[in-house]
């Protein structure tokens, strides 16, 4: 492929790329609404799992989210019931986050209804496609993991 083809294909995929963020963005919206949820409180409840406790410091590098901003988020999922909190024994500026049953049984909702939309859009796409989109897509994640932790 020459330098030239390669621009064109470029553009296309950063084209690609801005309208599928802008798409990932509105469905999670979406579907954070149906639960009564803003997008920060899904895309947290998201990076919890059952029977884990994780740190608020993971927990902001996961998102790329300064540490004010998630007690922020955290504050609400708290009010809602969603998770509970501890204070790190061994490090005062730090919590532990857990699901509250409650919270459990919201993520797993929430895992199946993501799913499920997943599925609603696959199915807008013909079968045959499914595996070659799914590998060309890792294939694209991988690569762009690399690009990032080159710091580039």
């Amino acid at each position: 492929m020459d330098q030239r083809e390669l621009n064109v294909t470029a553009s296309q995929l950063s084209e690609l790329t801005f309208k599928l963020l802008a798409s990932c963005h509105e469905k999670e919206e979406r579907l954070a609404k149906q639960y009564g949820l803003t997008q920060a409180e899904f895309r947290c409840l998201r990076q919890l799992h059952q029977k884990e406790s994780i740190n608020n410091k993971e927990i902001a590098d996961r998102m790329n989210l300064s540490a004010s901003r998630l007690t922020r988020i955290i504050d609400g999922l708290v009010v809602k019931g969603y998770v509970t909190r501890e204070i790190e024994p061994n490090d005062r500026r730090n919590m532990r986050v857990y699901l509250s049953e409650k919270g459990g049984n919201l993520v797993q909702q929430l895992d199946s209804a993501y799913i499920n939309v997943h599925a609603q859009i696959l199915s807008d796409i013909d079968q045959n496609q499914h595996k070659p989109l799914i590998s060309a897509m890792s294939h694209l994640l991988s690569a762009l993991e690399r690009w990032i932790a080159r710091g580039i």
